[in-house]
């Protein structure tokens, strides 16, 4: 293969890359051309002991519709403690959130649907942690 043709290879897969990045929601840039990084809202359950299966899987399924429901949520994740050190402190679910920014932390927050599912899962909640952080 020519040095020409490598070249123009080695080109192609550089672009492909930049496009990739420039499209990513980390990357993604604001009216004055600065990147904003997005804002994740993580938020960890510890469950009454007398919360059953049932309920459980009704609240999963709950939140999981929510980025359904609200526009400013950009990706959502969510899964149980697998964790082997023993330092989970009861908590079991961790739900991963998030938004371009804080304008859509806080739009969420007020949102009907999240008051709504705030109304489903409080009874059932022994303790609720929240952190959020601007990734970096």
């Amino acid at each position: 293969m020519s040095t020409a043709w490598k070249s123009l290879g080695a080109l192609a897969c550089g672009l492909a890359a930049l496009a990739f990045v420039v499209r990513s929601p980390a990357a993604s840039a604001d009216a004055a051309g600065e990147k904003k990084a997005p804002l994740r809202h993580v938020v960890f359950f510890k469950f009454k002991p007398d919360t059953d299966a049932a309920t459980l899987s009704k609240i999963t399924d709950a939140f999981a519709e929510l980025p359904k429901k609200i526009d400013a949520i950009q990706d959502f994740e969510w899964g149980t403690d697998v964790g082997v050190e023993g330092l989970s402190k009861g908590f079991t679910h961790c739900f991963l959130v998030t938004f371009a920014d804080a304008k859509g932390r806080d739009a969420y927050l007020p949102h009907a649907a999240h008051e709504e599912f705030v109304t489903l899962v409080k009874p059932h909640l022994e303790d609720v942690c929240v952190i959020d952080y601007v990734v970096r």
